[in-house]
């Protein structure tokens, strides 16, 4: 039998909302909790759960939902306030903020931190989706600190909401969330700003100070030209920029460290292009190939798990 019964949600965006929604659907009861009024109401309003109430006693998982930056507060006030025995929270960095939680005197034995691989470039409780997680990794992140009986019950909750847990010390998931994630949206971003400046349909009126390198936005002229590959390479640059501020902020040095690595080839790429020399831009292309295949065959993977789950 499943130990999950109660859950309460902090923050009703669109991963706290689809996790509530994927929970009510496995026949948990789920309470919800939102600074947002707005928020809050649509999420209740599309049958995520029911605003929390004073008194209900201790939920089995409180999910802690809120932007990476206010994670270790939240988790404080709730465990002062009693108001779970075991808490995870569904950020997507976490090594400093279980270094905040510890700063902030949370109780560490009960906090599992934790990250859904899963998302949608649109935001909110009415992007939520109670399918979301279905056949998609969930990291989960023991430290020496946790008790096995709290990452049992993660591992349940994770379970419930369709998702195939893995076990990722908390460094090791930085690393591959930077490569996996944080990185394509720092590329996806700066590709697409390179067209921020001009009309899409006629040569680029030159912007005040044009882009960071000087040049005054020419790529935005060619966007009659577009087709399905810049789609493609920029679909998450929608994403919300205040979130993701947030996100890259707490993985800094990971994401750092491979910008850094595809700069040097970029810039070998930059040189040989120059100098007539196909030697490296074809070695780049080849390598190039070969990731594909890779990253192919594991999306390959996770969608067969996701019909099997479905």
């Amino acid at each position: 039998m499943s130990p999950i019964r109660r859950v309460v949600v902090i923050g009703c965006g669109l991963i706290g909302t689809s996790v509530a929604c994927a929970l009510r659907r496995a026949g948990v009861r789920v309470e919800l909790a939102d600074h947002d009024p707005w928020a809050l109401a649509q999420a209740a309003r599309i049958g995520a759960g029911t605003a929390l109430r004073a008194g209900a006693g201790p939920a089995d998982v409180v999910v802690i939902a809120t932007p990476p930056s206010s994670v270790a507060a939240v988790l404080r006030e709730a465990q002062a306030r009693g108001l779970g025995r075991v808490y995870t929270d569904v950020a997507s960095a976490k090594t400093r903020i279980l270094a905040e939680a510890e700063r902030s005197g949370c109780d560490l034995s009960c906090y599992v931190p934790g990250h859904p691989m899963a998302g949608r470039e649109v935001s909110g409780p009415g992007a939520a989706r109670a399918g979301l997680f279905e056949g998609r990794t969930w990291a989960l992140c023991p430290h020496p600190a946790l008790s096995p009986r709290a990452l049992r019950t993660v591992a349940a909750l994770a379970a419930a909401c369709g998702a195939e847990v893995r076990l990722l010390a908390p460094d090791a998931h930085d690393r591959a969330a930077a490569a996996v994630s944080h990185l394509p949206l720092v590329l996806s971003a700066a590709l697409a700003a390179r067209f921020a400046t001009g009309d899409q349909d006629g040569p680029a009126e030159p912007a005040a100070g044009g882009n960071a390198d000087g040049s005054a936005g020419e790529e935005a002229g060619g966007l009659s030209l577009a087709a399905g590959a810049l789609r493609d390479v920029t679909r998450v640059a929608g994403s919300p920029a205040g979130m993701w501020r947030d996100i890259l902020a707490h993985n800094a040095t990971p994401v750092a460290d491979l910008l850094d690595a595809l700069t040097r080839d970029l810039s070998r790429v930059a040189a040989a292009l120059r100098a007539a020399d196909d030697g490296p831009v074809a070695e780049v292309l080849a390598r190039g190939n070969e990731g594909h295949a890779r990253i192919v065959r594991a999306l390959s993977r996770t969608r067969e798990a996701e019909r099997a789950a479905s």
